[in-house]
């Protein structure tokens, strides 16, 4: 089955919606600071710490800490290896999407069950 082929691709630590929604955000950038992407996604500094470090041991994220003046500034990447993961996941999101839209259309009736 398609889906079932489709799935193989998915990557299971995107299947997590925040770190799906961190990576996508990097994806359109160069570097982000932290506190860009932790407003972005809607997490607190700690939440966001904890799944930057998820990723960064995936290898999917690249992190640099520069001090800027007295403060340190945090600056996220995605690297070649998470743009790639990325790519692979949602591929097989929309080869999933499709096959079961395929699936639905070939099984419609034009009329549901009947009640009594």
């Amino acid at each position: 089955m398609a889906a079932e082929r489709a799935a193989d691709g998915l990557e299971q630590s995107l299947l997590d919606p925040t770190r799906f929604s961190i990576v996508a955000l990097l994806a359109a950038t160069d570097w982000a600071e932290f506190g860009f992407v932790r407003d972005a996604v809607e997490m607190s500094d700690s939440a966001l710490s904890k799944q930057v470090t998820t990723l960064a041991r995936r290898g999917f994220v690249e992190v640099d800490k520069r001090t800027a003046g007295k403060r340190q500034r945090t600056w996220i990447r995605l690297s070649t290896t998470g743009r790639a993961a990325l790519g692979r996941h949602v591929a097989a999101l929309q080869q999933i999407a499709a096959a079961a839209t395929e699936q639905g259309a070939s099984h419609r009736i034009e009329m549901g069950p009947v009640t009594a």
